[in-house]
């Protein structure tokens, strides 16, 4: 379970949008990361490039947390708003809950529950 300094470090981290950074910092090396019901990604690797790549396509992102984050155990779930200005001039918001698993000071598994229709950029 994350001590609640932890748990408010990743936060801040991933607010002040240094997602990559936040992956980097918190999640364990073999990490497994879930969007919705799709196949794992896996590793804290994979999970940085990913942020990379997402990065890569913004002008401008936006990330907050929704308080309360809620911690139960080793389970942490939080709720996100993400706004994009992308480079084509479109943008995406969107709302997710993020159902983590913890072991100790590392998040260990993640997935992310969010309504796919959000995707698409308006």
């Amino acid at each position: 379970m994350p001590i609640p300094e932890t748990l408010e470090r990743f936060i801040a981290l991933v607010e002040a949008d240094a997602h990559a950074e936040a992956v980097e910092a918190f999640y364990a090396p073999d990490a497994a990361v879930h969007e919705n019901q799709s196949p794992p990604r896996i590793g804290r690797d994979t999970a940085i490039a990913r942020e990379h790549a997402i990065h890569a396509k913004a002008r401008a992102m936006r990330s907050h947390c929704v308080r309360p984050a809620l911690v139960q155990g080793d389970h942490v779930a939080i709720r996100w708003v993400f706004e994009f200005e992308w480079l084509d001039g479109t943008a995406t918001r969107m709302e997710e809950v993020a159902w983590q698993r913890w072991e100790g000071e590392r998040l260990v598994a993640e997935t992310f529950f969010y309504d796919p229709a959000q995707r698409t950029p308006r």
